[in-house]
């Protein structure tokens, strides 16, 4: 089994909730939907940590609860990439290295993005 890295599950649940908009996800959905098969226990306690943090809502359904995003995932990830480029001491290097991991289709993304200005 491989360790996902700090604060990697919560972001796989977040994309996961944000790729079915139109409806509330069970956590046995959602933990059916992220790679690796982590336990409903673990995706349960992601989801009342994203709760808590505000990142989703939720609805009684039975004993249990439906989720669904409460935040726009473009704006929070990219809000969590500044965070990290602030405090870099060369933020040149930094964006270098990203640039460089970058797959084919991102980095037309990323030109487009740029041209378009």
């Amino acid at each position: 089994m491989t360790r996902r890295q700090l604060g990697q599950l919560e972001a796989e649940v977040l994309a996961a909730l944000s790729d079915s908009p139109d409806h509330a996800l069970s956590t046995a959905e959602l933990q059916s939907r992220i790679p690796g098969n982590p336990a409903y226990t673990t995706i349960n306690t992601v989801l009342f940590r994203l709760h808590d943090k505000g990142l989703v809502t939720r609805e009684r359904d039975g004993r249990s609860f439906r989720y669904r995003i409460a935040v726009d995932e473009a704006r929070l990830v990219a809000g969590r990439m500044h965070d990290h480029l602030r405090y870099a001491s060369d933020s040149f290097n930094v964006l270098s290295q990203f640039v460089k991991t970058l797959s084919p289709d991102e980095e037309e993304a990323l030109r487009r993005i740029l041209e378009d200005g």
